[in-house]
């Protein structure tokens, strides 16, 4: 009897292996039914864990995904939805202008920049993107988008997870519940993102979900491979010392997880956690050894946390991990409550970064078959908020998706004449994270996890696939 044995006292071989059998066998965690006992190593975590990838429902169109989250909320009108309007009836509010928000509002209010038709497709964009005006051929640009409640926390955790309240998983876990994920040495779902917004960890997190789906955030605010991931590697002990000490622990684990009937969800997240953190302790730190790249490609992308988020998601995706967001900052910095002028910051740092971003996948090969998701948790109001401001505003908002078997060139939808609410072919976040689905290969009504007696999906009971996006 091996020391793990001997730990689990109590029981005979005999009754270790019919509870190990029993309590096990619907977690996939083959091999501890040996007479040995032990899993062969470092490839027994990545072989047939809840991490394998698997294959989408129907043929896909994309493999991966990357979110860049504007959270806070750009306004539509002064980023990729014009309305000459605005201009025509400045100062005024006629009835179109008196849809409820969060706060006291004004008249309309003219956008301080101008709109340029750009590319082939003559797509509009402001003048604050120039680098990304130069991809708008590429764009599938959204303008019918609404949700729910005008307020950050729900808004985020809508478009994050397709609930307003903090108890469903996110988009990136059900996507790697659903496909796994390529690269076993790696998380399959990473969260760039320099602090904490707003609500935080929830909206990457996995709730019901096992907790090997969660997705594992990343301070970009300083990309030093040695400690952007804390305590990844030891110093002290060698890594084969390293893998006889996480063989016993693991042992251990599976044996205690067996005892208690193989229900044990957070038990079995750290057993597959442990072996995560063994297998990434070179290839994480290569990931995001940005210095590794090009000067031609670090130029590209210019500089600051935000570019570097961008050249690490290539990295990451190129490496076979399934989504990852890149969070503009810490808080809400599109929430320009005070100066809508200053938006045009907030474009300085991410046109240059997104610009280079699609055209490294298309150098690359990588375009066709990755999903980008561009927009905030709302957008704003065409009225003025205080002197120069602009409000939330759930009614209609623009999000604009690339590559991953989108059609480029394209505006779907539009809002009313002054840019507030949501008019003409409507897209709800449960449609868009339906197609986004469907790109994927995966059904939103069959991606399902039974927890508290019934069937959750990302979509809850809504959704509808917007094909009219599909290249």
């Amino acid at each position: 009897m091996d020391r793990a044995q001997q730990w689990l006292t109590g029981y005979s071989r005999r009754d270790l292996l019919q509870k190990m059998g029993t309590g096990l066998g619907t977690l996939g965690l083959a091999g501890i039914l040996s007479e040995q006992g032990l899993l062969a190593g470092e490839a027994s975590g990545a072989a047939g864990g809840p991490l394998a990838p698997r294959q989408p429902m129907f043929p896909a169109r994309a493999k991966r995904i990357i979110h860049l989250f504007m959270n806070g909320g750009p306004s539509q009108v002064d980023t990729f939805d014009p309305k000459p309007a605005l201009e025509k009836y400045d100062g005024q509010r006629p009835p179109g202008a008196d849809l409820k928000t969060e706060r006291k509002t004004g008249g309309l209010m003219k956008s301080p920049f101008r709109f340029e038709k750009r590319g082939q497709s003559g797509l509009e964009v402001s003048e604050i993107f120039p680098h990304l005006g130069a991809c708008m051929d590429d764009l599938c640009v959204i303008r019918s988008m609404h949700t729910n409640i005008p307020n950050h926390e729900p808004s985020l955790l809508m478009m994050t997870s397709g609930e307003t309240q903090p108890t469903r998983p996110s988009m990136g876990s059900w996507l790697l519940y659903g496909l796994g994920t390529e690269n076993q040495n790696l998380p399959g779902f990473v969260v760039l993102c320099p602090g904490k917004p707003v609500v935080g960890p929830a909206l990457w997190g996995n709730r019901f979900l096992p907790g090997i789906f969660q997705g594992a955030q990343i301070n970009n605010s300083s990309m030093n491979p040695q400690n952007v991931i804390r305590d990844i590697s030891n110093a002290q002990v060698s890594r084969a010392a390293q893998r006889e000490q996480l063989d016993l622990m693991k042992r251990m684990n599976e044996l205690h997880l067996a005892r208690r009937g193989g229900s044990d969800n957070p038990l079995e997240s750290r057993i597959q956690s442990m072996e995560m953190a063994f297998r990434m302790q070179t290839e994480a730190q290569d990931v995001f050894d940005l210095s590794r790249e090009t000067k031609s490609t670090r130029d590209a992308y210019g500089q600051g946390e935000f570019a570097d988020g961008c050249l690490a998601a290539r990295r990451l995706v190129e490496r076979g991990v399934r989504m990852v967001q890149v969070f503009y900052g810490n808080g809400q910095p599109w929430d320009d409550h005070d100066n809508i002028a200053s938006h045009a910051d907030k474009a300085r740092a991410v046109d240059q970064p997104i610009a280079a971003l699609i055209r490294d996948l298309k150098e690359r090969g990588l375009f066709e078959d990755t999903l980008i998701l561009w927009g905030g948790e709302f957008g704003r109001t065409p009225v003025s908020e205080g002197a120069k401001g602009r409000d939330h505003n759930n009614h209609g908002f623009t999000v604009w998706l690339a590559g991953g078997g989108v059609r480029g060139g394209m505006a779907y939808g539009a809002t009313d004449e002054f840019g507030f609410a949501a008019m003409e072919n409507k897209v709800h976040v449960h449609d868009l994270h339906a197609t986004i689905l469907h790109l994927m290969g995966i059904d939103h009504e069959k991606l399902t996890y039974r927890y508290s007696g019934r069937d959750f999906r990302l979509t809850d009971v809504h959704g509808r696939v917007v094909s009219d996006l599909f290249a």
